[in-house]
C-alpha cells in the first residue's frame, strides 16, 4: 500500500521503476527503464534534452522477433472475418490462446 500526499508541483524522486519491479514487470523492461532513467538524469543535469536523442526509447513487453508472434500475426491476417460465424471466431480465438499457453 502506497500512501502519499499530493502536492502541487514536481517531485525530485520517482519510484515508478521500483513499483513496476514489484508488480512483476519483465526484467528486460526494468533494465531498459533504468538505463533510460540514467540517460534522462544525465541529460537533465546538462539541460541538453532532445526528443530525437535516443531512437530506442520504445519499451515492449514482447520480444518482437518471437516466431510465435509471427505465427499469431499470420493466423490473424489470414482470417476472413466477414465469413466467420461467431462460434468460428471464438474457436479461432481459443486456438490463438492455446498457442500462447503452449509457449509458457
Amino acid at each position: 500500500m502506497f500512501l502519499r500526499k499530493l502536492q502541487e508541483g514536481g517531485s525530485a524522486h520517482s519510484f515508478g521503476i521500483h513499483v513496476a519491479k514489484m508488480a512483476g514487470m519483465p526484467q528486460t523492461v526494468i533494465q531498459k527503464a533504468q538505463k533510460m532513467l540514467k540517460q534522462l538524469e544525465k541529460d537533465h543535469s546538462s539541460e541538453n534534452i532532445s526528443p530525437t536523442q535516443n531512437n530506442d526509447l520504445q519499451l515492449s513487453f514482447f520480444n518482437l522477433d518471437d516466431p510465435l508472434l509471427e505465427d499469431i500475426k499470420s493466423e490473424i491476417l489470414n482470417l476472413d472475418i466477414n465469413t466467420l460465424t461467431p462460434v468460428e471466431a471464438l474457436m479461432k480465438l481459443n486456438n490463438i490462446k492455446g498457442m500462447l499457453e503452449r509457449k509458457k
